[in-house]
């Protein structure tokens, strides 16, 4: 297993994931992997507060959050977790939360909140998830996500034993594990979530209306 506070490379979203996830209704996903700022954080600012006033609906200012976002982390997130938590603690703190939630929305698209917690197994990074969601408003996935995180600590050095010694032995032993048992009610629940106002996604643009300062500049 790698140390504390280091990252293991997650699984990569194949043509059909992505096809899954840009089948959810009202919105596209962006390309959000991050690839990282340059050395001086500079960038091309794509949005501006007048913009988000002016969208006529939220399909299209999701596409402009989503745009900048990729703008200013470019594309691939990167196996090391710790370089994307010092590139988005450089951004305006409202896109730093919408960044944080990002691949949790993938994992309740395609997985679980199990497997989140093994493809994004850094301690760290679940911290700045389950602040994000705070941050955006999001409190009942934020309530969901804290319990989850609770209940996958007894299991949390198992999970990184396992993912990185073998896939395959993850896989076997998750299947039919109690980790799997703790972890399904509560999928289930955040994926109700889901189901209301665009999930998480419709966290970022109700954010971006209300507080569009945080996410300029």
């Amino acid at each position: 297993m790698t140390g504390r506070g280091d990252s293991i490379k997650s699984r990569p979203m194949d043509a059909g994931a992505l096809a899954t996830l840009l089948s959810k209704p009202d919105c596209a996903a962006p390309d959000l992997s991050y690839a990282g700022l340059s050395a001086a954080g500079r960038h091309k600012v794509l949005l501006r507060a007048e913009q988000i006033e002016a969208c006529p609906d939220n399909n299209a200012l999701f596409k402009l959050l989503a745009a900048e976002l990729t703008e200013r982390l470019g594309a691939g997130e990167g196996d090391d977790l710790d370089v994307f938590l010092t590139r988005i603690s450089q951004i305006p703190i409202g896109l730093r939360a919408m960044a944080a939630v990002y691949q949790l929305d993938v994992s309740l698209t395609l997985d679980d909140l199990g497997w989140h917690f093994a493809n994004w197994h850094h301690r760290g990074y679940c911290d700045a998830t389950l602040w994000a969601l705070g941050e955006l408003g999001a409190h009942d996935h934020a309530a969901i996500f804290a319990e989850a995180y609770r209940q996958v600590q007894p299991f949390w050095n198992e999970i990184g034993t396992r993912w990185t010694r073998d896939f395959e032995d993850f896989v076997e032993w998750y299947g039919d594990s109690e980790l799997d048992r703790l972890m399904r009610p509560l999928t289930e629940r955040m994926r109700g979530l889901q189901e209301i106002d665009n999930g998480l996604f419709g966290f970022w643009t109700s954010y971006a209306r209300k507080h569009p300062e945080r996410v300029c500049g």
